[in-house]
């Protein structure tokens, strides 16, 4: 127990000793296997993640808009969607000449939307339990699929008799406050 504790604690002072010597020479160093370099940047993994997390974000903090970049293809058509079944509001697009930013306006509706990763193939008979697995109820949400026609919803997906690639889900749940008497009765 003692040697491990001295080795650890060896180990912490020659890492500390390299991270004073990268930030005064500014070169990189190799210190058990750790790769300690002046600037250690995040690299951005899933645009259409990040962008549906930052939605949901201001969407709980009761913001109205709310600003996304950077954005793809992939992230224009799936906003398009959403804006179709009306959850979000206008937005709109601003080339920066880097990666494109999104000015969305919120509508106060969608409770929450994400991506799946991997993107899963889907066929018009696995729909079903995808839908029972994904969204609170059959009619409140929609799956977003990447299919040959292009990025479509579910429902459309279902009417043009097509399978294809789950790209992520929107919905929002049903509270005490939406229901009127001519839906409960």
């Amino acid at each position: 127990f003692f040697f491990s504790s001295r080795r650890r604690h060896t180990r912490c002072r020659e890492v500390s000793w390299a991270r004073r010597c990268v930030q005064e020479t500014g070169y990189q160093r190799r210190v058990h296997g750790i790769y300690l370099s002046k600037e250690q940047k995040m690299v951005l993994m899933n645009v259409l993640s990040n962008c549906l997390k930052a939605i949901v974000n201001a969407e709980r903090a009761g913001k109205r808009q709310v600003l996304l970049r950077p954005v793809n293809k992939i992230v224009i058509k799936f906003l398009r969607i959403m804006q179709k079944k009306k959850f979000v509001g206008e937005f709109e697009i601003v080339d920066d000449r880097r990666g494109k930013k999104i000015v969305l306006d919120l509508l106060g509706r969608l409770n929450k939307c994400g991506v799946y990763s991997p993107r899963f193939d889907i066929t018009i008979k696995g729909m079903d339990r995808i839908m029972d697995y994904v969204l609170p109820s059959r009619q409140i949400g929609y799956i977003v699929l990447t299919t040959t026609y292009g990025i479509l919803d579910h429902e459309e997906a279902v009417k043009k008799q097509t399978g294809g690639k789950i790209l992520g889900f929107f919905y929002q749940s049903m509270t005490h406050h939406q229901y009127t008497s001519s839906q409960i009765s």
